[in-house]
């Protein structure tokens, strides 16, 4: 694709007004990366399915790994499908029903004719609406934690936040400096000290 794909896309939560993701940001987000979870989930399934002695555990795992992605993938690309057709907002509920309909009809046809596409409609509507509706509950609490758990540097950088009563204590520039003046104090006195007995 072209530069064209440099679009910039509405989030729901962007940090800062000034920073806009573009389409391909936007992209590994919504669809990318539930696709890539899924598929790690999927192999999870298969290591611990019944099927793994009959079939062998890495052709089940990676069986079960594919199919779930495939079924993510189909699912996230039709509710972005959806709501940039509907041009509605990122968390709307009715695309992801919409979106689950479609794929429940499209995955069950393959699978099962008419009378299955109707089956896998109406479950993935309703599946993807409760999993959506889920995450839209589920997204603050674990910015929340993700904000405990790490701490963010000047810089941009973040790393693992210690708490206070960790032995191990992540120091700053002063704190560094006034250590390394107790540490070369402790061992000139140290150095100082064997010197006199050996006198």
């Amino acid at each position: 694709m072209s530069s064209g794909d440099e679009q910039k896309l509405p989030t729901e939560g962007s940090a800062s007004p000034s920073f806009t993701p573009t389409f391909r940001d936007y992209w590994k987000e919504r669809i990318l990366y539930p696709t890539l979870l899924a598929g790690v989930a999927g192999g999870g399934i298969g290591l611990v399915s019944k099927h793994r002695k009959t079939h062998g555990l890495a052709n089940i795992s990676a069986t079960y790994a594919t199919n779930l992605a495939i079924v993510a993938s189909c699912y996230c690309g039709a509710r972005e499908f959806v709501r940039v057709t509907r041009r509605s907002e990122p968390g709307d509920l009715i695309n992801s029903a919409l979106a689950g309909f479609g794929t429940g009809a499209l995955l069950g046809n393959l699978q099962g004719g008419q009378a299955g596409a109707i089956r896998y409609s109406l479950v993935f509507a309703v599946a993807g609406t409760a999993f959506d509706f889920a995450t839209m509950r589920l997204y603050p609490m674990m910015k929340a934690f993700n904000g405990s758990m790490f701490q963010h540097e000047k810089n941009g950088e973040s790393r693992l936040k210690l708490p206070e009563w960790s032995p191990i204590q992540v120091l700053d520039e002063e704190a560094l400096a006034a250590k390394k003046a107790r540490e070369e104090k402790l061992y000139s006195q140290r150095v100082l000290g064997k010197m006199s007995k050996e006198e």
